[in-house]
């Protein structure tokens, strides 16, 4: 579909962004439905998921800069996970408060388990679809990623040079 206004580029782009959203909540709904059984929501299992994934325990801070989310939302999950007795928080030798997340082996099972079944349902889903296309959408939507970060990283400086001097945050 093309929008008044914007370009092929522009109005394809706005349909992948329009498309997203339900196809985010049909995401999160199936997650949902993976994880009930062990207890989770599908956004703990996200946080669950990415730090048993870590090489090493993370503070909340980069979890929440890994997943793309906000502190805070991650400090929320993290503190039902820890609740839940899924993960602990432990001392960070580099930063006293900020300490690190560690997977418990409580929190090492339930991921394993929601893994276990996650397996057999990702590949009936990617059954018959073409997995050249699926690397290309991986790659795209890594490539949106940074651009949008970067758009608002920009905006962030703007704003922060306006807080601090002023300006309108437009020249350098």
């Amino acid at each position: 579909m093309v929008y008044k206004g914007h370009s092929k580029k522009g109005a394809a782009l706005t349909e992948l962004f329009l498309v997203s959203f339900p196809f985010y909540g049909a995401l999160m709904a199936a997650g949902g439905q993976l994880t009930h059984d062990v207890g989770l929501t599908a956004a703990r299992w996200q946080v669950l998921s990415t730090i048993a994934r870590s090489d090493r325990p993370e503070p909340v801070a980069n979890v929440a800069r890994i997943m793309g989310l906000a502190r805070q939302s991650v400090q929320r999950s993290a503190d039902e996970l820890e609740r839940a007795g899924l993960i602990t928080f432990g001392p960070n030798p580099h930063h006293k408060r900020a300490p690190l997340m560690h997977l418990t082996q409580t929190g090492r099972m339930a991921f394993d388990e929601i893994t276990r079944k996650q397996v057999p349902w990702v590949n009936a889903i990617a059954k018959d679809l073409d997995a050249d296309a699926i690397v290309a959408a991986v790659g795209l939507l890594r490539a949106l990623r940074e651009k949008l970060e970067q758009q608002v990283g920009e905006r962030r400086i703007a704003e922060g040079r306006r807080m601090f001097d002023g300006s309108r945050g437009d020249s350098p």
